[in-house]
């Protein structure tokens, strides 16, 4: 036990002490030198905007920038944007951001998703209205047949042409219904004929 003690007190110890000492700072100061040197400490890139951007473009302006990117698709359309151009950034314009940081794009798609037209035929139209509302389509304007069922719904129109409750429709859409006004089909001709 005396021997080791002494050993921790002698000159040769408090040698290889200082030198590993000087080891670890020297290794310390190499290490945040390299990582200074490979992240570019201190250096930034600005996101530009890509805010309405053709795909191409972007691909473009990213790469002069030196950033990577990834395209999202998007399910969401907005007309007030071109098809196929960007909705959405992440991070946003104007965010400092290291060189070669990859940037998330959702991409405005082609047009409207379709959306199923519900089982409207032989509800009334105040019903149908609101089933229509809820998957995303809309009444452009109603059309009365003389049929028994007074408001109820009888076929369903798009741009003039039949539809059926299944078919797929471009959301916002706008669709005819054609109701029954309550009247017996026929019975106004077999009045108007009775009547002379």
């Amino acid at each position: 036990m005396r021997t080791f003690l002494d050993f921790l007190k002698s000159k040769t110890f408090l040698i290889h002490l200082g030198l590993a000492f000087l080891a670890l700072i020297l290794l310390c100061f190499l290490v945040l030198r390299w990582l200074k040197s490979t992240t570019n400490h201190g250096d930034f890139v600005v996101v530009p905007d890509f805010s309405k951007m053709a795909v191409m473009e972007m691909r473009e302006t990213a790469e002069k920038a030196g950033l990577r990117y990834e395209v999202l698709d998007s399910t969401n359309y907005n007309p007030e944007y071109p098809r196929f151009s960007i909705l959405e950034q992440n991070p946003p314009a104007g965010t400092k951001v290291k060189e070669n940081r990859k940037i998330y794009f959702t991409v405005n798609p082609s047009g409207y998703k379709k959306v199923t037209i519900p089982r409207i035929i032989q509800v009334t139209r105040r019903n149908a209205t609101s089933m229509l509302r809820a998957v995303g389509l809309d009444v452009q304007r109603v059309t009365y047949i003389d049929e028994l069922g007074k408001d109820m719904v009888y076929y369903i129109k798009y741009k003039g042409k039949e539809v059926n409750p299944g078919d797929k429709l471009p959301k916002t859409s706008k669709v005819e219904l054609i109701c029954g006004n309550g009247t017996i089909p026929g019975n106004a001709v077999i009045k108007a004929e009775s009547g002379d």
